[in-house]
């Protein structure tokens, strides 16, 4: 059977219907359902929610929405997805190590999933958190001011929640 949205993320999708006038501004809030549901944006589920929202939303329009922003997972992702910021104000901090340690401590590269599928980790542009970098968002959380040591004791903790 082709994807459906959850029970859950249905009774979400009929909630935001009344409050988006626009139906383009749907697309976002779909994708994370999407993504809720799959744990990643594939091209299935685009369709599907290209369907759902209808005229005048054309898939590539999710498309072009869903390949626009970098909080949209394209791929599966690993259960603790790993996002280090590379943009200047953290490279300059030092996100480069950060990166490097995360990788070396994984035995993965940057775009890479480990074999158990525990952790993805990807380098990305601007967690909008400038001042306090170099920062990490690991799922839904931010970690500031990272350095190898503190990276080390969240990747430790991390661990044990598995």
């Amino acid at each position: 059977m082709a994807y459906q949205f959850s029970q859950d993320s249905e009774k979400r999708f009929q909630r935001l219907i009344p409050q988006f006038p626009s139906k383009r501004s749907l697309i976002l809030p779909c994708l994370f359902l999407l993504q809720a549901d799959k744990g990643f944006v594939d091209q299935e589920g685009m369709s599907y929610i290209a369907e759902r929202i209808g005229a005048p939303v054309s898939l590539a329009q999710v498309h072009g929405v869903a390949t626009f922003y970098t909080m949209y997972n394209k791929k599966p992702v690993g259960k603790f997805h790993i996002q280090i910021c590379g943009n200047i104000s953290c490279y300059l901090s030092g996100s480069d190590s950060i990166t490097e340690h995360v990788c070396s401590k994984l035995g993965i590269e940057a775009g890479e999933t480990t074999s158990d599928k525990k952790y993805t980790v990807d380098e990305v542009q601007c967690l909008g958190a400038c001042g306090f970098g170099p920062v990490a968002q690991i799922n839904d959380k931010y970690y500031e001011n990272l350095t190898p040591e503190i990276i080390e004791n969240i990747l430790a903790e991390l661990d044990k929640q598995v």
